[in-house]
């Protein structure tokens, strides 16, 4: 292969997998409830109701009166990797009373030590959580309503993955700690789409003393925010740095070219 065309190749190549990466910002409320993820079946009513068969709610109303909803969503697909390109930010206050304090996507304790692990059932088809409390978590599903048949609970306490795990590749269905999406030494962590998967959801999970079944959401305020890379690795270049190396490294070539022949 000639010089040029193999300069064409790798041109193409990173072109190709920059066009394949994506960057999304997500915004995460307090009412996005991970367990409700993909459930646009259900009806959920006023918050001054209670909702047999869905969340548990408080028994009187609550200064907020925060609606769960289904948590936002982006389109994924399988083996597609996805990380928090900078760590996550804003907070929620998972108590009665607007105001502080507020509690970062890691939860209201950052781990599980000191009792602070939460363990929930699972609802539908989405699977329990246990770890952090309070944390920003994640689901991925394919296009179905999950509506029953929940896969098994992951670990994310002290004595299981615990927060600090580099990647995760989590079934369909089941709830992943995600936090501020880097281990406590500052590497970013990643989430692998299994197959099957084309939608990600992001939202909170939480019940009464972050234990039980799902629910509580009608006094959580606040947001968390996050910056999704699928296939972007933090470090890579942006497209158009991309296009002015490559155009330096055709410019190269071409004096490369019309240097002379030295012995």
């Amino acid at each position: 292969m000639s010089f040029y065309r193999l300069l064409a190749a790798s041109l193409l190549v990173i072109a190709s997998a920059a066009a394949q990466a994506t960057i999304v910002d997500v915004s995460i409320g307090g009412g996005d409830a991970i367990f409700l993820a993909g459930r646009t079946d259900l009806v959920i009513p006023p918050a001054n109701q209670s909702w047999p068969g869905g969340m548990i709610r408080h028994p009187g109303p609550t200064p907020e009166e925060i609606l769960e909803s289904v948590p936002p969503s982006v389109a994924v697909a399988a083996g597609d990797v996805v990380r928090l390109l900078d760590p996550a930010q804003g907070g929620i206050n998972f108590f009665n009373g607007f105001g502080p304090p507020y509690y970062g996507p890691e939860g209201s304790q950052g781990d599980c030590s000191g009792g602070g692990c939460s363990q929930l059932s699972a609802f539908g088809g989405i699977s329990g959580y246990f770890g952090p409390e309070g944390a920003l978590a994640g689901v991925f599903l394919n296009d179905d309503v999950p509506l029953a048949g929940p896969p098994g609970t992951l670990n994310f306490s002290t004595g299981g993955l615990t927060r600090d795990f580099l990647s995760i590749t989590p079934a369909l269905g089941q709830v992943f700690y995600i936090g501020n999406g880097v281990t406590t030494g500052g590497d970013f962590q990643q989430f692998i789409a299994p197959t099957g998967a084309t939608r990600l959801f992001l939202g909170i999970p939480d019940g009464f003393g972050f234990d039980g079944g799902p629910g509580a959401y009608d006094d959580n305020d606040g947001a968390y925010r996050v910056r999704l890379g699928i296939n972007e690795i933090p470090s890579i270049p942006e497209p158009a740095t991309l296009a002015l190396s490559g155009l330096a490294m055709v410019l190269a070539a071409a004096r490369w070219r019309r240097s002379p022949v030295r012995a």
